[in-house]
């Protein structure tokens, strides 16, 4: 990133700036700023814009300081935008007694509102970057849903990349569809195609030629798919199957 800071210690700001308490400029004023509010400002603009527009600049222009001012606070865009994701994910689900399929239903059902609500953060997980606690405690709930039900630790993480993958799969989907809806975008776009050359797809025209219920039901198919196959694996392990 044009932004990011090439210091030594860029590392340990941004550890500091997520994971600990943040620290006092040491020249200076001071500090008017919170980085709570730098963090919002930043929001404001990827929500608007895009995560490419945000900028030092157009951040520091929001809140009324320059520049300058602002890199006492953050040392560089690539740590603003972390700060950016912390503020934007927020807590997740809290922990509950539900079944372990609930849990994880509630929690993709989260995270794809979110994701609807804050298409810029795609682009923002998709970087490297320091994983901030909130973020990280959002993975926490998936593997803690699935504590006591026979799988390893290795398969445990294993679902909740699964599980991510595919919510943020339908996401980037979503966003790129012009409709907001991509199946019926896809299916618009190649209906007439496959139906006029039926003998060449017999398999894709015959798909289409059955009645549906209407319903974009990519994700909720995804999610159930991948909780049937964790608990088919979790009564195989008990000896139910």
């Amino acid at each position: 990133m044009a932004e990011q800071s090439e210091q030594p210690g860029q590392d340990a700001a941004a550890v500091r700036l997520l994971w600990g308490p943040p620290a006092r400029p040491t020249r200076g004023p001071k500090p008017a700023l919170s980085l709570e509010a730098i963090a919002r400002a930043g929001i404001e603009v990827a929500d608007a814009e895009g995560l490419a527009a945000v900028s030092m600049q157009r951040v520091a222009g929001l809140l009324d300081y320059t520049k300058m001012s602002l890199y006492r606070y953050v040392p560089g865009k690539a740590e603003l935008i972390a700060l950016m994701i912390e503020h934007t994910v927020g807590e997740p689900p809290p922990p509950s007694g539900a079944p372990w399929r609930d849990q994880l239903t509630d929690w993709a059902h989260r995270m794809a509102a979110l994701l609807a609500a804050h298409p810029w953060v795609l682009d923002a997980l998709s970087a490297p970057r320091l994983t901030g606690p909130r973020e990280l405690a959002w993975l926490e709930r998936v593997v803690a849903a699935l504590d006591g039900q026979g799988l390893s630790g290795a398969e445990r993480m294993d679902a909740a990349v699964l599980l991510v993958g595919h919510v943020r799969a339908i996401a980037e989907q979503q966003r790129q569809s012009r409709e907001g809806s991509p199946e019926a975008e896809l299916l618009r776009a190649l209906g007439g195609l496959v139906m006029a050359h039926a003998e060449r797809y017999p398999a894709l025209a015959a798909a289409l030629a059955e009645p549906g219920d209407g319903r974009d039901n990519a994700f909720d198919f995804g999610i159930e798919r991948i909780l049937d196959g964790l608990a088919a694996l979790i009564d195989r392990r008990a000896g139910r199957l």
